[in-house]
């Protein structure tokens, strides 16, 4: 007797077991604004059952932090004996983002994310990145103005420097002398009338 009652109870159990399996489709959603979005709470076995919705910032965080999803744009659906196992958002906002979860009696589901990204408008795009080809194009400008007015500066310095700093010419370090002669030949040939070493002068 005691066996009978300890396999009844086991097979309870097994049964008690799977009826919380619980899985979600799909695990994770990418989607922009104003788009209809459906999440589903799968139960294994199929028992009657209802179905909670909640949702979190993150996957982790504390199951009684976790906020009952509701609002006007939240539609559930039934199928068979299973009530709301359809979590249906329409036009979804950028704060819908978040982590969602089906719970059935005690039992959570692994949860969904979903993720809302603002729609891309093509032409401003377009023209956002016209507009900074061009400021690109206006700061090449200024940095090749800039860098050419230094170099210009530059030499402008370096001809001042060479006109306060030139050297004379060689061909005007005789100007304004007379050339004196001697029996008709130039002061170059002076040597001429050296005397000699062992020669005294006139005035010793």
């Amino acid at each position: 007797m005691g066996w009978l009652l300890a396999g009844c109870c086991a097979l309870a159990l097994i049964g008690l077991s799977e009826a919380l399996s619980v899985t979600q489709i799909p695990r994770f959603y990418g989607v922009q604004t104003n788009r209809n979005v459906g999440i589903f709470c799968i139960l294994r076995p199929n028992l009657p059952a209802t179905v909670g919705w909640f949702k979190a910032h993150v996957y982790d965080e504390d199951p009684k932090d976790r906020v009952k999803v509701e609002g006007e744009r939240i539609g559930f659906k039934h199928r068979d004996h299973t009530l709301n196992f359809l979590l249906n958002i329409t036009n979804v906002h950028v704060e819908d983002s978040a982590v969602y979860f089906c719970k059935v009696n005690n039992t959570w589901g692994p949860g969904t994310q979903l993720i809302v990204l603002k729609a891309t408008d093509l032409s401003m795009a377009k023209y956002r990145t016209m507009l900074k080809d061009a400021l690109i194009f206006i700061q090449g400008l200024l940095l090749a103005a800039a860098v050419t007015a230094i170099l210009l500066r530059g030499r402008i310095v370096s001809e001042k420097t060479e006109i306060i700093y030139e050297e004379p010419e060689t061909d005007h370090i005789y100007e304004g002398l007379a050339i004196e002669r001697c029996d008709g030949g130039l002061y170059e040939e002076l040597s001429v009338y050296a005397q000699a070493d062992d020669a005294e002068a006139p005035w010793e």
